[in-house]
């Protein structure tokens, strides 16, 4: 059976902001955005988009938040941040080449090795890798929502949202985003929106997240 695909609906969009080049992770704190871009992390208010606090650190890949720090993937390390202050509390080893996207559920880091179409859950204070998910696509961002396991997708001029089985893999279901248009890291706020990032456009783009079925 054909997973059902609709179209993207971006409701707003953000940045580029002064002197970020790009938009790599991306999380949500429960109030703001957080985005990783290259040099620093962005605190981002959803409301009116304007930069409410920058850390520095160096953050090329996916970005979470598990209710009380920030992790950042930085080349073959993820780092526990302190979000007031900046400070590294704590690193890990990435579970792989080349890992992109990054999210918190479950007591536990979910990881997206881009090129190996994979997600991996890993254990936030040793960095073992308690399982892999494999997908179909490359793997740019990745997000749970109520029980729901999301990633961003981002190949040639196409990228997408997917809804995929946590268990299997497979695509339950796809938010096309406009030709042209990548996502480069992926976060939901909890409730009824995806932020993805916009790679090197340096934009932010709010994305309504489809309502479940009854």
């Amino acid at each position: 059976m054909t997973a059902p695909t609709h179209p993207a609906e971006i409701v707003r969009e953000y940045g580029p902001f002064d002197g970020t080049p790009a938009i790599h992770g991306v999380t949500h704190d429960g109030e703001r955005i957080w985005a990783a871009t290259n040099e620093a992390l962005l605190a981002i208010a959803p409301a009116g988009g304007d930069v409410q606090q920058r850390l520095a650190h160096t953050c090329d890949a996916g970005t979470a938040f598990d209710g009380q720090h920030l992790w950042q993937i930085a080349a073959s390390r993820i780092a526990r941040i302190d979000p007031a202050t900046g400070a590294v509390l704590a690193t890990i080893p990435a579970p792989g080449q080349g890992c992109s996207g990054l999210a918190w559920a479950e007591g536990s880091l979910w990881v997206g090795e881009y090129r190996a179409r994979k997600i991996h859950q890993v254990d936030p204070e040793t960095g073992a890798v308690k399982r892999s998910i494999e997908t179909n696509r490359f793997v740019t961002g990745v997000t749970w929502v109520d029980g729901e396991l999301w990633h961003g997708t981002w190949e040639g001029d196409e990228s997408e949202i997917r809804h995929i089985d946590a268990a299997s893999g497979d695509v339950l279901q796809t938010l096309l985003m406009p030709a042209g248009t990548g996502v480069s890291g992926l976060e939901s706020d909890g409730r009824d929106l995806f932020y993805a990032g916009g790679g090197s456009s340096g934009k932010l783009r709010a994305v309504r997240r489809p309502k479940r079925a009854a």
